[in-house]
């Protein structure tokens, strides 16, 4: 038994437009919309590594200094992806002490993220936690995932897209 927990199961952050959020995160971090079972109005979101909720609210208050950070694989790719999507981020800092790289970008209800870079860093792929043919299984003939009617699906389902899709 180890008294150590083992990684951030999610954070939680509050948002004034569920559809909204649901669809930046899709767009900026590629992360899929988990259609909650229960009659929940939380907006559960997956990266299929790790988890961000968004509990609606009618009016935000201010997070600042609040923040969490995302680190990215390729750099300057993910930065070019930003400039494609027209959002704007602040200037990138570089530690000396380890090479790494960092800037902050917000969501849409001004949600202050982290982007982080270490050069040096491996980066193992997302757990496969599905095989492949059933992976395969959540995918029509064009590479869709089939639980994506309406854009929901389950968390499951949803890792298992984002694993199928890592691979291509």
């Amino acid at each position: 038994m180890s008294d150590k927990p083992a990684f951030i199961h999610h954070v939680n952050f509050p948002t004034t437009d569920p559809d909204r959020t649901i669809e930046w995160y899709t767009k900026v971090f590629g992360m899929k919309y988990i259609k909650p079972k229960s009659n929940t109005k939380v907006v559960l979101m997956t990266r299929g590594n790790f988890d961000l909720h968004f509990t609606p609210v009618e009016e935000m208050d201010r997070m600042a200094p609040y923040h969490f950070a995302v680190e990215v694989e390729d750099w300057d790719g993910f930065l070019e992806h930003l400039a494609k999507l027209g959002i704007r981020h602040t200037r990138v800092i570089t530690r000396p002490e380890n090479n790494s790289q960092f800037c902050y970008i917000h969501d849409p209800d001004h949600t202050m993220i982290e982007l982080v870079f270490h050069e040096r860093r491996p980066y193992p792929p997302v757990p496969k936690k599905e095989t492949a043919g059933s992976a395969a299984a959540l995918t029509d003939s064009a590479g869709n995932g089939a639980g994506q009617a309406g854009g929901a699906m389950s968390a499951d389902e949803a890792r298992a897209e984002l694993t199928a899709t890592e691979g291509r």
